[in-house]
């Protein structure tokens, strides 16, 4: 990493802060966004970076962003679409809160890779490190609009690894289970039930995604037992459906629903 170009989205605390910290220690020039300014900047100054904080998510403060990493790092090597939001709710959610995890947990990849490909593709290198969650690859009990637009984020990150792979373009999806974050003490009752017992830490997973970049490995899952679980729901979908549902009774039973 030493010397290469890193933006971080959502880097103000949690998974974002750990992985900022791990990129900078190992001599990258990191870049630290978040909403939040205040967040953004501490974390900056603690691990030498620079601090650009803005919306991650919108078409014009993407550019901004891009922009103003570029006149701060040079060129940029590795993207981490970090930023993400979890709004609980089933098919009853408010509008709002669909738009909003479409907004933040798909369109700003897209809008991000729009940006990133033409330099890219033009010198033939460039990395894009998706923070997908197993939500995309499973599901989330308790909230419909993170675990659809997880699931388009895990999509989008297999479609650029397949399409520019052999053009030097290479992508990870980053798919932890609970880690103790203030997006899970967001999720309440239902996020302490299914995930805080095997909860990790943002230094852990950081580790784990270092070690997935020296590897190149597509996906990254700080806990194994998701690759069985994926295995599970792709080759026996009646079964694993059926045993999601038996931890949705069983929420609904203790009344965490």
């Amino acid at each position: 990493m030493t010397g290469q170009g890193v933006v971080v989205t959502g880097a103000g605390r949690g998974i974002g802060a750990a992985l900022a910290k791990a990129f900078a220690e190992a001599g990258a020039r990191v870049v630290v966004n978040d909403l939040d300014a205040e967040a953004a900047h501490r974390v900056a100054g603690k691990c030498g970076g620079t601090a650009l904080p803005g919306d991650a998510a919108s078409a014009a403060g993407l550019a901004a962003l891009v922009d103003g990493a570029r006149a701060a790092v040079g060129e940029i090597d590795l993207w981490c679409a970090n930023a993400g939001v979890a709004p609980v709710g089933g098919a009853d959610a408010p509008a709002a809160a669909w738009a909003s995890a479409w907004e933040v947990n798909v369109m700003a990849h897209v809008r991000a890779a729009e940006l990133l490909l033409p330099r890219w593709l033009e010198r033939g290198s460039g990395r894009f490190l998706a923070t997908v969650s197993a939500a995309g690859l499973l599901t989330m009990l308790g909230s419909a609009p993170y675990a659809v637009t997880k699931h388009g984020a895990l999509a989008f990150a297999e479609w650029l690894s397949a399409t520019y792979r052999h053009r030097g373009i290479t992508v990870h999806a980053l798919c932890p289970q609970g880690v103790r974050t203030d997006m899970l003490a967001s999720t309440g009752a239902v996020g302490e039930a299914l995930l805080a017992p095997t909860a990790l830490d943002p230094e852990d997973v950081a580790a784990e995604v270092m070690d997935a970049l020296a590897h190149g490995r597509f996906l990254i899952l700080p806990h194994p037992e998701v690759a069985e679980y994926y295995r599970a729901r792709a080759t026996e979908p009646d079964r694993w459906i059926g045993g999601m549902n038996r931890l949705q009774r069983g929420l609904e039973g203790s009344e965490v629903l």
